[in-house]
């Protein structure tokens, strides 16, 4: 990939947290393509959130140098308030301001709800639900003052959707979902755009869902295909697009619809049990959604 003409977002600022390694690398990668300069954070953890000695946010900074962009590193955790704001200001010392915050940051503890313990379940929700409070608390006032900026929330379809063995992970990406509307609807009148992508790819997080059955994962470049979407949602282009989660499948980006009732059953002064027991099925019953993610077979139930 290397740098070129009639960029999306030349001068720009940009914030990717959790970009040193997998899909969080490539949105740091691309944003820098389109011209954005970037800081890339990374805590340089193993993918349960324990230290290492690796210092990925600053290899992927090299790779944007020498592709001819400019890139800092920062090492603070998205788990700590006053860490996040370091974040925000290292946008700041280096580059002037931020203009765009990609909430990417992760770790997974999977385990199925009658074997994960309290650590598993803290650990995880304080890195991506806490983490991408912590980081928009502080990117957001600069934001509004500037009149100008876009949030991209990463989410996941285990929280959309449901999956096996994740009610840490799933809870937090649900509930980024509401932070992303709830975001866009305070942001928006100061020039904010606040989004959401629910990524695909082989990571070092999903590495796991295919060791167990033995079935192929796609290949790594795949988790590249996401970051063309995080790139426009990026961009002055997307000013449009606001409070919207989308996806991507294979080589498809989907939108998704947002919760809504999709039935109602009504009688004159409410409803008794007896009522209910004897209508569910005929009126909402036949509008059961399907709850779970589209996995390969056997993957769901061996955790």
């Amino acid at each position: 990939m290397g740098l070129n003409d009639g960029r999306l977002l030349d001068s720009r600022v940009a914030l990717v947290t959790g970009s040193g390694r997998g899909i969080g690398r490539e949105f740091a990668l691309c944003l820098a393509s389109e011209g954005a300069k970037v800081v890339v954070n990374d805590v340089g953890v193993a993918l349960d959130g324990q230290g290492t000695d690796e210092d990925p946010a600053h290899q992927v900074c090299q790779e944007i140098r020498e592709l001819g962009g400019e890139a800092v590193p920062n090492y603070d955790s998205v788990t700590d308030f006053a860490g996040a704001g370091r974040m925000i200001q290292t946008a700041v010392d280096a580059f002037g301001t931020i203009d765009i915050l990609v909430n990417n940051a992760g770790i997974v503890r999977d385990r199925s709800l009658l074997k994960m313990s309290e650590d598993d379940y803290d650990a995880v929700v304080a890195v991506h639900q806490k983490g991408t409070f912590n980081t928009t608390r502080h990117a957001a006032p600069i934001m509004k003052d500037a009149g100008y900026g876009r949030i991209i929330n990463i989410t996941s379809s285990a929280g959309l959707r449901g999956n096996f063995g994740q009610t840490n992970y799933g809870a937090a990406k649900a509930a980024i979902m509401g932070m992303t509307f709830i975001w866009s609807i305070e942001l928006g009148k100061y020039g904010i755009t606040v989004n959401a992508m629910a990524p695909a790819g082989a990571t070092r997080m999903t590495a796991s869902l295919f060791e167990r059955t033995g079935t192929a994962p796609p290949p790594e470049a795949a988790a590249a295909l996401n970051a063309p979407m995080v790139a426009f949602l990026a961009s002055e282009q997307a000013g449009h697009v606001n409070g919207q989660i989308v996806g991507r499948s294979d080589f498809s980006y989907t939108i998704f619809q947002h919760p809504k009732p999709v039935a109602s059953m009504w009688r004159e002064g409410g409803w008794d049990v007896a009522g209910v027991a004897d209508n569910f099925d005929g009126v909402l019953g036949q509008h059961m959604a399907q709850v779970g993610m589209t996995m390969p077979t056997g993957m769901q139930h061996d955790k």
